[in-house]
């Protein structure tokens, strides 16, 4: 995965996080993964595993496919 499509993933993930007035600490409780996981992805740092797309877009409430909207 590019830097650039990282970067999406995070933005979407941001975004969607923002929509729904929660904070990172917020979203990283209801996807059941850490604080630090949250912010990673949403800076695009690391290449997400497939279980940490699936979990902070149960925690969006939303299809992992959300997150990946716009990636080639």
């Amino acid at each position: 995965m590019s830097a650039r499509d990282r970067k999406q993933i995070g933005a979407t993930v941001r975004r969607l996080r923002k929509q729904r007035s929660m904070t990172q600490e917020d979203l990283a409780w209801r996807a059941g993964v850490n604080t630090t996981v949250v912010g990673r992805l949403e800076r695009g740092e690391r290449d997400p595993r497939l279980s940490t797309i699936t979990a902070v877009a149960r925690g969006l409430d939303v299809k992992p496919a959300r997150l990946l909207d716009g990636l080639p």
